[in-house]
């Protein structure tokens, strides 16, 4: 059993630190900023990899409820925001800092479920949102790679971020399971991105991209959709195989581990004030996986 939590939180890791050096790449690198054509083509992947996984029983999906489908629709539309924005901010911003601006999602989980539903909240998750709010207030001072672009798109993707798991939270147990979600999200990504693709001119604009035809681009496109389904099973897997606290712990140490490899492979220009600032937010993460290790 300990070695089939292990394998599971191994895979998670991995899928985890190939699926956003592999996006990074992608669009830092080679410099494919169009996102409705990206994440659309990422979407499209992993919902056809999914149909063919239900249709040979790999995986079971109940999506057969039309008033469930509707209840999900407005957490598919934050999914599309989750994405798109990502994307936005990802092409700008090293990993490190977008993912201190990532984990600010959980302080507004944190307070929302302090001040709209009075919820208990443990001490040590109080000062583990002050410490990821802190790390990410100060992060645009201390950014010697300031991008105001890059930065704008972080904060509505951490927003859509906090509102999609509010809304999964507040979702009924059994009426739709995790992977039926993921079904739902893909479905409705493909397309209202596929629709967004000519009004944001993306539809036009990639025929100028220089590596349009270049092998290597399309292997690395190739390879980040399916790298996502894999991301997506396996982080489906791992929450049901692992307590919550343990999950957090394998999603810090995924966290830690891309952003250090990041470093090495991608230009980052590291001050003190900088990493001062992301020390802060890892504190902020570590204080958060305390407490859920603490509350299961």
């Amino acid at each position: 059993m300990c070695l089939r939590r292990s394998l599971a939180g191994l895979t998670f890791c991995a899928c985890y630190l190939a699926s956003y050096l592999m996006n990074k790449y992608v669009l830092s690198v080679l410099k494919f900023t169009y996102p409705t054509l990206f994440q659309g083509w990422q979407t499209l992947i992993g919902g056809l990899l999914l149909h063919v996984s239900w249709k040979l029983g790999w995986v079971e999906i109940n999506s057969n409820s039309r008033s469930a489908v509707l209840t999900w629709l407005p957490a598919s539309v934050l999914s599309v925001g989750i994405i798109y924005a990502g994307s936005r901010a990802l092409s700008r911003l090293t990993i490190p800092v977008f993912l201190t601006l990532h984990n600010v999602a959980e302080a507004i989980i944190c307070g929302y479920h302090k001040c709209f539903r009075k919820e208990k909240t443990s001490p040590a998750k109080i000062c583990s949102a002050l410490f990821l709010l802190a790390a990410a207030g100060c992060l645009p001072f201390n950014d010697s790679q300031f991008d105001p672009d890059g930065y704008f798109w972080a904060i509505i993707h951490l927003f859509c971020v906090g509102a999609y798991r509010i809304r999964q939270k507040s979702q009924k147990p059994n009426v739709l399971s995790d992977i039926d979600q993921q079904y739902l999200n893909y479905i409705f990504s493909v397309v209202l991105l596929a629709f967004a693709s000519h009004p944001t001119g993306d539809l036009f604009s990639v025929l100028e991209f220089p590596f349009l035809y270049f092998y290597r681009f399309h292997g690395s496109c190739c390879a980040s959709g399916f790298l996502g389904f894999f991301l997506m099973l396996s982080t489906v897997k791992l929450k049901s195989t692992v307590a919550p606290g343990q999950c957090a712990a394998w999603i810090f140490f995924a966290k830690v581990l891309t952003a250090g490899l990041s470093v090495l492979l991608f230009d980052m220009i590291l001050t003190r004030a900088t990493v001062g600032c992301l020390l802060v937010g890892g504190l902020g993460e570590a204080l958060l996986v305390f407490s859920e290790w603490k509350g299961s």
